[in-house]
């Protein structure tokens, strides 16, 4: 995996700067703790910490190539390119030499044989950033369904840049100030395209790349999804789905280190766990899942939980014959203010909507990275395949706005209600919300003569693979980052999301139930119960303990007077809720409002943000 930083200024001489490139460098240490790299020049500096994947030994960074003693390119590289020995082989027949084994330095060669034009034919999840001596000019590029992050800071005379927004902000030049649109991202669930909580700060949109020259900058994009029409029947796109998956899981599982699986007893990653025991055999795969200490015992079905992950993640390990490690995790851990202490610093901003899932995800990954170094996991399979309940919910397809906030979806990502009634006014999220989903519809590609039913289906897919989906990917990156460990996600190849992006609705959901294509082309390699099993996320503690312990966290930032959150808070509002009974059993749900409240001003402390309201 790895993390990368930068900065491009072409009016002063940043060969000078080496410890303002190594401050920036050096915040994203968890992201790659096995190695650091410096590289400046008259007018860039270049930063890499590393996580050895693939060739440890070679492969450092950043990668300069030089010919003839004069100074070409030099790359800075986080993620993976899985197709990268097809690409060597062709780069060899066109006479490119190699020192190494690693996919950077085939990145590298790519991108002198073809230019820019190299991205088109990679496959993987990367952020990368190339310096083009021979243009005086810096390329950013993300993947296409944005899987690595890279944030950028345009300045008077050039960029900054990062995997994360703290390595900018490491910088002098770049001010922490978030205003009132940053706040509505951060208060809505909309995930704008580019948009970050810190004003003057971009991130590069998925499927784009940035060039940076003494001209400008210029935003370019490379990949979208595209319209187009669907001619294989039923049988064929079951069988092509089950093609696809087989070849990118077996790509995905190249590692010079050790692998793993994330196994929560669902759909998605049981099929990933039954491929890559196909492809590894039996008993060569290890995989990992993660409840609460006593929930199984204690487990009370809600509006989203019908079941717990345990025995079917525990069934699916023994049909396919993963050696299994449950985690099990301590409610109380989740708010040893050391744990949210990393929490915070990994998301550089209040970790809103998931509450206790944020801590307990980097508490899985913490204890995952023990032993492995790589994690293949489910994420964007609901996303593709229609797994939600709002892909099946009349209401939610009808309703003008993102379908997850819609009435029967939008208490669990709200969080909003413990602020001051003038700061929701001043805010008038309702409208910040219609504007940034007019945006998204008008973008969405349209198939001429496609019926009305499958026309709005396909809304629906676009806004979760563009607008949701984003989200999840963010979350699952900060914290397997945070513990340094590279997640891997099959369902995100962009070949995969092309091609189901344009099976029709009635196709992906031929047997009138969720997934139904991703079912039926995994129905030979997993138990029945998985198959028929409702779609779970990923667990959340019941523990009323968690919400008592929040409560009374809530209590002692009322009663400090130099609170940063208070002035943003109805004191009345949340004096009620710090006071309130939790019951018996906590809900997820329920606490969202104390929840933000309590990582908003764990973040205006921590990072000293400027406040433009």
């Amino acid at each position: 995996m790895c993390g990368i930083a930068g900065w491009v200024d072409f009016s002063r001489d940043l060969s000078k700067e080496h410890a303002t490139i190594q401050a920036m460098t050096r915040t994203l240490k968890n992201r790659g703790p096995d190695a650091e790299g410096i590289w400046t020049a008259r007018h860039v500096a270049l930063g890499h910490r590393r996580l050895a994947i693939i060739d440890v030994i070679g492969g450092a960074q950043p990668m300069e190539f030089s010919e003839l003693d004069k100074q070409l390119a030099v790359l800075t590289f986080s993620g993976e390119i899985f197709n990268f020995r097809e690409l060597r082989a062709e780069l060899r027949s066109r006479g490119h030499h190699f020192q190494t084994r690693s996919d950077t330095e085939v990145l590298l060669h790519s991108y002198l044989e073809w230019g820019t034009a190299c991205v088109h034919r990679l496959m993987g999840m990367y952020a990368f950033a190339i310096w083009d001596a021979r243009r005086d000019e810096l390329v950013m590029v993300r993947d296409h369904m944005g899987v690595k992050p890279l944030f950028y800071m345009e300045t008077p005379h050039g960029v900054l840049f990062g995997s994360e927004p703290k390595a900018i902000l490491a910088n002098p030049m770049a001010p922490c100030r978030t205003d009132l649109d940053g706040l509505r991202e951060m208060f809505d669930m909309v995930k704008t395209p580019e948009e970050t909580v810190y004003v003057g700060m971009r991130e590069v949109r998925p499927g784009h790349l940035v060039r940076v020259n003494a001209n400008g900058v210029v935003n370019q994009r490379y990949w979208s999804l595209e319209a187009r029409p669907h001619t294989d029947d039923l049988q064929a796109t079951i069988g092509h789905v089950r093609e696809l998956l087989e070849d990118i899981v077996y790509r995905e599982l190249n590692s010079d280190v050790p692998l793993c699986t994330l196994l929560s007893g669902g759909l998605d990653s049981s099929a990933v766990t039954a491929l890559a025991a196909k492809n590894l055999g039996r008993g060569q795969v290890r995989s990992f899942s993660v409840d609460f200490a006593g929930a199984e015992d204690r487990f009370q079905a809600d509006a989203v939980r019908g079941s717990a992950d345990a025995p079917f993640a525990r069934e699916v390990a023994e049909f396919v014959s993963s050696r299994h490690t449950e985690i099990l995790l301590d409610s109380a851990n989740l708010v040893d203010p050391a744990v949210r202490a990393e929490v915070l610093y990994a998301t550089d901003r209040p970790p809103a909507y998931w509450g206790d899932m944020w801590p307990s995800l980097y508490l899985l990954f913490r204890a995952i990275r023990m032993t492995s170094t790589v994690a293949l996991s489910g994420e964007s399979a609901d996303e593709l395949f229609g797994g939600y309940r709002w892909f099946h919910n009349p209401n939610a397809i009808k309703a003008e706005t993102f379908p997850w906030l819609t009435s029967g979806s939008s208490r669990y990502f709200g969080g909003i209600g413990l602020l001051d009634r003038g700061l929701v006014e001043k805010l008038d999220l309702a409208e910040y919300r219609r504007q940034r989903y007019s945006e998204a519809i008008a973008e969405m590609p349209q198939l001429p003569g496609e019926p009305d039913q499958d026309r709005r289906m396909r809304q629906i897919t676009y806004l979760n693979l563009t607008r949701f989906v984003q989200t999840l990917l963010d979350r699952k990156d900060l914290m397997s980052m945070a513990a340094s460990l590279e997640v891997r996600v099959p369902f995100c190849d962009h070949r995969l999301v092309e091609y189901v992006f344009n099976v029709p609705w009635q196709m992906k959901s031929f047997d009138g139930r969720e997934k139904s294509l991703l079912r039926a082309a995994t129905t030979d390699l997993l138990p029945t119960s998985v198959l028929e099993r409702v779609k779970t996320p990923y667990p959340a503690t019941q523990d009323p303990g968690y919400e008592a312990a929040l409560q009374s966290e809530l209590r002692e930032v009322l009663s400090d007077m130099n609170a940063p959150v208070r002035p943003l808070l109805d004191l009345d509002k949340a004096q009620a809720v710090a006071a309130r009974d939790s019951g018996a059993v906590s809900r997820a749900y329920d606490r969202g409002s104390l929840e933000m409240a309590l990582w908003l001003n764990r973040w205006l402390v921590a990072n000293d943000v400027m406040l433009d309201l």
